[in-house]
């Protein structure tokens, strides 16, 4: 990914001042393509399967873990029965305040999962992440 690339962001958590403050974040990076936030993680995994963005670079997606209804391990665990050819197109990072044991061990099990993140989401921590995400 050029230093100069655009991204696409997918922000999936249950609190709408959490998704306010990572748009904030995202879009001050000067990096943002366009950020897109959803409650529910239900709706962003429905807008993953209807809409193939055909980005050159995978599209971001900070999902966090604790959400009503479809928790982040169980959208990891939906979006891994995805095709493939989906699949390659977005980059998943569990974001979280949770500092469970048992979360921290689950989430290396997710092949789609690239990394854990805590929140609440930073100018440093996301501008490491887009670091490593090239």
């Amino acid at each position: 990914m050029a230093t100069n690339k655009l991204q696409h962001f997918i922000v999936i958590d249950d609190s709408k001042l959490d998704c306010f403050i990572a748009e904030k974040v995202i879009k001050n990076t000067g990096k943002c393509e366009s950020v897109t936030s959803f409650l529910q993680a239900q709706e962003a995994l429905e807008f993953i399967k209807q809409n193939s963005l055909n980005s050159l670079d995978p599209i971001i997606v900070l999902v966090d873990i604790q959400m009503p209804i479809m928790n982040g391990f169980e959208f990891v665990e939906a979006f891994e029965k995805l095709p493939v050819n989906t699949r390659k197109n977005y980059h998943i990072y569990v974001i979280s305040s949770s500092i469970n044991d048992n979360d921290l061990t689950k989430i290396p099990q997710y092949p789609s999962v690239i990394q854990f993140i805590n929140k609440p989401l930073t100018s440093n921590n996301l501008s490491a992440l887009l670091a490593k995400d090239k």
